[in-house]
């Protein structure tokens, strides 16, 4: 499924803890849009309540920081129904979180048809499309590096065709 609109107002990014894949997601894309002149109002969760509260996970910290991206005033929360009204994109980072976000959504009213629409964060990038972000959390300091690689080259690919329209 092929998401072709104009660019959201709003866009949030999902993982399951909200503490590695997703808060860098949050930031880098909070970066590239304003480099790209775009006004998005962005934010992340995660499918899971297990680190509600809590920052970053400190590798996810240093190796965005290493980047050039602050991830230390991000907090994580879990995904509400009222997400699905509130932004215009919801965008999973893997096939997992967008299953589970497909079913809250499919629970939902959405008497206005006005439920946001819900992607695989890697859905427009033409280097990763249909890939998921692999979790870094159990793995070494090369699978945080990835990460970061793989989010930006995404991020480039919504962006990308956004401006394309």
């Amino acid at each position: 499924m092929q998401i072709k609109a104009s660019t959201p107002s709003s866009v949030l990014l999902v993982c399951l803890g909200n503490i590695c894949r997703s808060p860098t997601a949050e930031e880098i894309f909070r970066q590239q849009a304003a480099v790209a002149g775009l006004s998005i109002k962005i934010d992340s969760a995660g499918t899971s309540d297990w680190h509600i509260g809590k920052a970053p996970d400190p590798r996810s910290q240093r190796h965005a920081k290493s980047q050039g991206y602050n991830l230390s005033k991000l907090v994580a929360r879990q995904v509400s129904a009222e997400d699905f009204y509130n932004f215009d994109l919801i965008l999973a980072m893997d096939a997992q979180n967008l299953a589970d976000l497909q079913a809250i959504k499919d629970s939902l009213p959405n008497t206005d048809n006005k439920l946001a629409r819900l992607a695989l964060f890697s859905e427009e990038d033409p280097n990763y499309s249909g890939d998921d972000v692999p979790d870094p959390y159990q793995g070494d300091n090369d699978d945080f590096e990835e990460v970061i690689e793989r989010i930006e080259s995404s991020v480039q690919g919504w962006i990308e065709s956004w401006n394309a329209m």
